[in-house]
């Protein structure tokens, strides 16, 4: 009885260690802290958890323990920060393929009928997030294209597997000793994971990671159904609840529904794109250090070429220089910047560049006049101009930061290629934009050497 109500109290302070570390989330001068303070909250749960099974040897947990660790640790150390974005999709996947193991082992202990239902759900949800976290892998990894993939009939198709899915699963409840239907379940969710990433194009990958983050999540809790655990009902609640918020935000930020970045084929359809004109003005790093030598304010827009450059602590010297030579310096980070949710934030909080600096969309456009200089490092389609300007755009609606408002913006990118998205960027040729070609984080230190 007290190993009991012990067990319960230690699952009752996990989860709110998870509340109150998912709250310190979504602000990121709390988030090192509530990152802290959840893991805290997953050790307790997990050592609870394992006081509580009785079917489970100690040596069996070491062994899972270690070799997990050991995996982890160093997966960890070797990733770089531009494969953040491909870790943190694989993560989504394992946490998934977890839950439909899990499932799929409550099916040995006995069961309800309410069991069964909630067996067939983990193993569904946990496939789809498994599949669809790999592809996203893939195609973030450009091991397979990241254009959309689409084909005739693919609706019909995906709505024919979703069909044969509940049959199946419903088959299951009513035969759940016949293990045939259990593996159709699985066969088709795994397939049901894949085509539902396919037709999503490389610049809606963001919100590809946090919906499948909200799948992990809904699996998880599904999973503690089944296995009558109730922290894991609560944890898997909090990150599916939390995926879907960030998810709607992600979209919100693009303009678009979330159907519409499921099922619409980013850059597959739309009007014809305008041809570009104009002439290309390309500017010297001495020139750029007189420009910037002058300017009282600056604006420093991150993409994803930033963290292809490594460039981060080199931008943060840039800062402190510009702000030593008495110049505004802030950052504008755009929700969908990068491949994954928060992807610039991850990397500036790397080089310790001050929070308070880092101003979302909406704070920083009513102020891009104001700036004499813009600064484009590695970004494209968060601050592409088609998308106020051209209505064939496949961007058009889409908020993006107006870099081109500034008074002078230099673009740093190793050529005029066009980004993830594959769009042309009309800002390049605009009268007062200065393309800085080169690798960036090369780029930045001939500035500092100005500079100094």
């Amino acid at each position: 009885m007290i190993t009991t109500l012990l067990i319960n109290l230690a699952y009752v302070v996990a989860a709110v260690l998870f509340v109150f570390g998912l709250k310190m989330l979504s602000s990121p001068a709390t988030a090192r802290k509530g990152n802290l303070w959840s893991a805290v909250g997953m050790l307790i749960a997990v050592v609870a958890t394992l006081f509580d099974a009785h079917a489970i040897t100690w040596n069996e947990i070491l062994v899972g323990v270690t070799i997990g660790t050991l995996i982890g640790a160093v997966w960890a150390r070797r990733v770089e920060m531009t494969g953040m974005p491909e870790l943190v999709a694989l993560f989504n996947g394992f946490g998934g393929l977890a839950s439909l193991l899990v499932g799929w082992a409550a099916l040995f202990a006995p069961h309800s009928p309410f069991i069964l239902v909630t067996i067939a759900l983990t193993i569904l949800i946990g496939g789809v997030t498994f599949t669809g976290s790999v592809m996203a892998w893939a195609k973030l990894s450009e091991t397979v294209s990241g254009k959309p993939f689409l084909f005739g009939g693919q609706r019909i198709f995906n709505g024919a597997l979703l069909t044969a899915i509940v049959t199946s699963a419903m088959m299951f409840c009513l035969q759940p000793d016949n293990h045939l239907w259990l593996y159709t379940i699985v066969a088709l969710s795994f397939l049901l994971g894949v085509m539902a990433v396919l037709p999503i194009g490389g610049a809606d990958m963001p919100v590809v990671i946090s919906l499948m983050n909200s799948y992990s999540g809904l699996a998880a809790c599904a999973a503690g159904f089944a296995v009558n655990n109730m922290i894991l009902i609560v944890a898997g609640a909090l990150v599916g609840a939390s995926g879907i918020i960030l998810t709607r935000i992600m979209c919100k930020a693009m303009n678009r529904s979330l159907a519409n970045v499921l099922f619409s084929g980013f850059g597959a359809v739309g009007g014809p794109a305008e041809k570009l004109e104009g002439e290309v003005r390309a500017i010297s790093h001495e020139d750029a250090y007189y420009i910037l030598e002058a300017a009282s304010s600056v604006v420093i827009v991150p993409g994803y070429g930033m963290a292809v450059a490594q460039a981060q602590h080199t931008v943060k010297e840039l800062q402190e220089l510009l702000e030593g030579n008495g110049a505004e310096v802030v950052y504008a980070i755009h929700p969908v910047a990068g491949r994954m949710p928060g992807h610039m934030n991850v990397l500036l909080a790397e080089a310790d560049v001050s929070y308070d600096l880092l101003l979302e969309m909406d704070e920083i456009n009513p102020r891009m006049e104001s700036f004499d200089v813009a600064i484009v490092i590695g970004a494209n389609d968060v601050v592409n101009p088609a998308a106020r300007e051209s209505k064939g755009s496949p961007i058009y609606g889409m908020p993006i930061i107006n870099v081109d408002q500034a008074r002078t913006v230099f673009v740093l990118k190793r050529s005029m290629a066009s980004g993830f998205a594959g769009i042309d960027n009309p800002l390049f040729f605009k009268e007062n934009t200065r393309m800085l070609f080169g690798d960036a984080k090369d780029s930045i230190s001939q500035l500092i050497r100005q500079f100094k």
